[in-house]
């Protein structure tokens, strides 16, 4: 069972709307509400396509109690743990085009004994050689080596830890030893200080988080696709995309589908390949939609360890 821990929970409401203008008022042409937090996205598309997981998050105030009806309401496995602190909602603002705006609320402070809690609920639940997802934003407050203690001690009980986040918590983190992370491409260039133009500054930064700590590397570049830096060397991937409509968990999904294919006995290019599907599926959904296994199979990527035939020095044409 893979196991998700979300320190920084939320509900995500999205509006479609036909333009985002500044000043106007503008009329949604529909509304969606879906459970929020990497790692609770994590943990819904693995269950969604028949991977078992478990979403351990903390919750409080009636937003919680909502974000717990839309996680039974979805059938996903979760442990909750009662905090002081309310659950945040987000907002999230879609176009015909694909274009999102995201506003996101900071989340309340977590009590250190709130945390150990959490934590201590993690370690009865995931087996050793078992995944850990450590995944998402730190609510105000939470200090930025939470993640790189947490990682020290799931991976001292032997069990395989994988982090997702940004800034300070990822450089912390990624020195703790991580089996794998999943920096953007934005979250990689600041976790190595250095700007990410080309697939080789990528590659190249990638290497950087390896001698600093991280396992593996699996480092999403939205359009650009994805590449994966692990023991095996590096792979380079994408997934064409129909119709984008929303990249919101898309990155949650990339993270999910890897792992999933993890539990088949597939790395490397078939890993990765696999994680491209579910990333590329999840983009063609409104909001945080998770996709089904249906939606995967209609994917088929593209990917590669041949690099001399890659135009490595080629731009980058979106974020991660």
């Amino acid at each position: 069972m893979i196991v998700t821990l979300t320190l920084n929970p939320s509900l995500d409401r999205t509006l479609e709307v036909p333009e985002l203008v500044r000043g106007s008022v503008i009329r949604s042409t529909s509304r969606l509400l879906h459970p929020g937090g990497k790692g609770v996205n994590v943990a819904r598309a693995l269950l969604a396509n028949g991977v078992e997981a478990r979403a351990v998050l903390p919750v409080g105030g009636a937003v919680g109690r909502e974000l717990l009806e839309l996680l039974a309401d979805e059938g996903v496995a979760m442990t909750a743990v009662d905090v002081g602190a309310a659950t945040r909602s987000n907002l999230t603002l879609s176009e015909p085009d694909g274009t999102v705006t995201k506003i996101n609320v900071d989340g309340e402070p977590l009590t250190a004994t709130e945390i150990d809690t959490l934590a201590d609920t993690v370690t009865k639940l995931a087996r050793p050689s078992a995944w850990v997802v450590l995944s998402g934003s730190l609510p105000r407050g939470v200090d930025d080596g939470v993640y790189a203690r947490l990682t020290e001690r799931f991976t001292s009980s032997g069990i395989a830890v994988a982090v997702d986040t940004s800034g300070p918590a990822l450089r912390q983190a990624v020195a703790a030893g991580p089996a794998l992370v999943k920096p953007n491409r934005e979250e990689l260039a600041e976790a190595v200080g250095t700007e990410i133009r080309t697939l080789a500054d990528t590659v190249a930064a990638a290497h950087a988080l390896r001698r600093s700590g991280a396992g593996t590397v699996l480092a999403s570049l939205g359009p650009d696709g994805a590449v994966l830096v692990g023991d095996e060397g590096v792979v380079f991937g994408e997934c064409a995309v129909a119709e984008r409509r929303s990249t919101v968990g898309a990155g949650d999904c990339l993270l999910a589908g890897y792992l999933a294919a993890g539990t088949t006995g597939a790395e490397g290019r078939d890993a990765l390949a696999t994680a491209l599907c579910w990333a590329a599926a999840a983009v063609e959904l409104p909001g945080s939609g998770m996709p089904t296994p249906a939606d995967v199979a209609r994917r088929r990527a593209h990917v590669t360890t041949d690099l001399e035939g890659l135009d490595l020095d080629r731009a980058l044409t979106g974020s991660g």
